[in-house]
């Protein structure tokens, strides 16, 4: 999934990298199929879930407003320690048995937009009850109705919309879809995620403007001023004993300073009495003891379990909107997987990894339904991100921060301590997370020739209907009225959803309008995604199923040709592990910059 890249991946195709550098960036400590020490397993696990947690928990924080959950800060932890605890377990089948890459799993903002247009129809409009704390009453009967009817109808939306994906990964029918969608199509979906959250953006960091500027000055400051700067800190290995190591901690944890440094200001100037008492007054929702109780109350063990808020409802409405996110997500998905390879040190993702990548994605999103997060999971491309930084392409690292998610998830006090973060500091991550996704989106037209008249008027028609068309729906409601009340519910999920009125548009104008493939960038885009990764392991040895399942499958000569089964055997290579030749990269050994001393950042913390 392509969110929140806050710092620069290395890339050494085509020259853009200084020749002095180059070969230094390129070497990796540890390969895809390497198995570092525990110590390291661990430490860059924690790291990987410190990575992922800003995007993981705003969304049950963003969810709770359509729940009606706003002063409900158990059923928060709640939520925020299943998705936790889903994303673990997703994470684990996508690096055992899906593309087998160093890739993360977790919450995805592409069902948000979907989800959140589907909570703002009439019928799930909140009671003006539960927007007042002190009228809510969190145990009563009519409260719990309230927000699980909600979140039984977005789950059962998401189940059966995680279908569509299982069918499309398993079936091989993903590169039936990327032949018609390119950048004109993937750039206006992308960027109006971002864009049609301002809302809640706005709103979180209304509450106190001073703070929230704050926050997002200091993540600023960390990810784009800093991120060049080492810090100093005593490392001890066996060679060097124990001696002073330089860790860019800034470039890797951008999100976690800052709103850690927020949230202890807010503490401080909470418990000076600076912040007002009354909850009138502007800036009280910046007081750090609004949900003093909540950490208190909140169990020190839960296990979330399937069908935990009853058994869920299917809307059609929800339903469509849901497939719309979930096509996106498929799409963003495929990028990923070669973007990590290339940083991993594995060869590009032949088709069936790519097919069980995509169907176990969708069996993830379906266990995320089941379990009531009220999302879905995709890959994380933060976290793909650090792996070019910490130079360790291990999937063992990546299986190590699933089974830590799982634990995060089983610890109830962990979900309740991110409930407590005040409105404003989360207002200043979404100016900057929301920002950052809108502009990822519109670097994917870099691969379009954009000096032709065609595509300029294909992405601007596309982007500002994505804005003007749901905003006035929104605003007439009762516009739509064909007579057909399911029809008006999905027509009112579809046109209220930004990103897919936007996506819509780019793919009926990109794929109608007369154009070149290189003008429309369909070559450039390819071309980008087949990347002949010299000096990488055999595509066997990192994509075959594990436990001996491929040898097993390949047994039987008709096996072969099911789109998921990994092919017959073939000729074994010249070139083995990450020892090629004499220009590879040797596994369990610091090559270059950094040193897997260096990479114990988790230290710090």
């Amino acid at each position: 999934m392509t969110y929140v890249h806050f710092c620069d991946l290395p890339d050494t195709k085509h020259g853009q990298m200084d020749t002095s550098t180059e070969g230094e960036s390129s070497k990796l400590a540890y390969c895809v199929t390497d198995v570092p020490p525990w110590y390291l397993c661990i430490l860059l696990g924690i790291q990987h879930c410190l990575t992922a947690f800003g995007g993981i928990i705003a969304i049950p924080l963003i969810l709770s407003q359509g729940l009606c959950l706003q002063h409900d800060g158990i059923t928060q932890s709640h939520l925020i320690s299943t998705i936790f605890f889903v994303s673990g377990i997703c994470t684990l089948l996508q690096v055992t048995f899906g593309i087998r890459l160093p890739i993360l799993q977790g919450g995805t903002f592409t069902l948000l937009a979907p989800s959140m247009a589907m909570l703002s129809m009439p019928e799930w409009t909140c009671p003006a009850w539960t927007q007042n704390a002190s009228l809510v009453n969190t145990s009563s009967p009519e409260f719990v109705e309230v927000w699980q009817s909600r979140m039984r109808a977005l789950q059962g939306s998401i189940m059966v919309g995680s279908l569509f994906q299982v069918f499309v990964g398993f079936s091989g029918l993903i590169g039936l879809f990327m032949r018609f969608i390119g950048p004109l199509t993937i750039a206006p979906t992308i960027s109006l995620i971002g864009l049609s959250l301002f809302d809640s953006a706005g709103a979180n960091a209304g509450y106190h403007w001073g703070i929230s500027a704050m926050t997002t000055a200091l993540i600023t400051l960390f990810s784009q001023y800093l991120r060049h700067i080492p810090v100093p800190f005593p490392m001890y290995n066996k060679d060097k004993k124990l001696h002073i190591s330089r860790v860019y901690v800034f470039q890797i944890l951008p999100v976690l300073l800052g709103i850690t440094l927020s949230w202890l200001v807010c503490y401080i100037l909470t418990t000076n009495n600076v912040l007002p008492a009354e909850p009138e007054k502007y800036g009280y929702m910046a007081r750090t003891d609004l949900k003093g109780d909540v950490i208190s109350k909140a169990p020190w063990i839960t296990f979330p379990y399937p069908g935990q808020w009853g058994m869920p409802t299917v809307s059609l409405a929800g339903v469509v909107g849901i497939l719309a996110g979930v096509i996106s997500s498929m799409i963003e998905s495929v990028g990923d997987y070669h973007a990590c390879a290339r940083l991993s040190g594995a060869p590009p993702p032949p088709k069936h990894a790519i097919n069980r990548g995509i169907g176990i994605e969708g069996l993830g999103c379906l266990l995320a339904g089941a379990w009531g997060t009220g999302n879905g999971t995709t890959s994380y491309s933060e976290n793909v991100g650090a792996l070019g930084i910490t130079k360790v392409g291990s999937r063992m690292v990546i299986v190590a921060s699933g089974v830590l998610m799982v634990v995060m998830g089983v610890f109830g006090k962990v979900g309740a301590i991110f409930t407590t973060i005040p409105s404003p500091v989360i207002g200043g991550m979404f100016m900057v997370m929301f920002g950052v996704i809108s502009a990822a989106g519109v670097s994917n037209l870099q691969y379009a020739d954009m000096n032709s008249s065609r595509n300029l008027f294909v992405f601007g028609f596309s982007m500002f209907s994505g804005l003007v068309i749901p905003n006035w729906i929104l605003k007439n409601p009762a516009a739509i009225a064909t007579g057909v009340v399911e029809l008006d519910q999905v027509l009112q999920v579809l046109l209220t959803t930004s990103m897919f009125v936007g996506g819509f548009f780019g793919f009926i104008l990109d794929n109608t309008i007369p154009g070149s493939k290189h003008e429309r960038g369909i070559l450039a885009w390819n071309k980008a995604h087949e990347d002949d990764s010299s000096n990488t392991l055999e595509s066997g040895e990192v994509y075959n199923l594990p436990f001996g399942i491929s040898s097993y499958l390949s047994s039987s000569s008709w096996l072969r040709y099911i789109p998921f089964c990994p092919p017959g055997p073939r000729v074994p290579s010249s070139l083995r592990g990450c020892a090629a030749d004499s220009n590879a990269l040797e596994p369990k050994q610091p090559l270059g910059h950094p040193e897997p001393s260096q990479i114990i950042i988790g230290v710090a913390l």
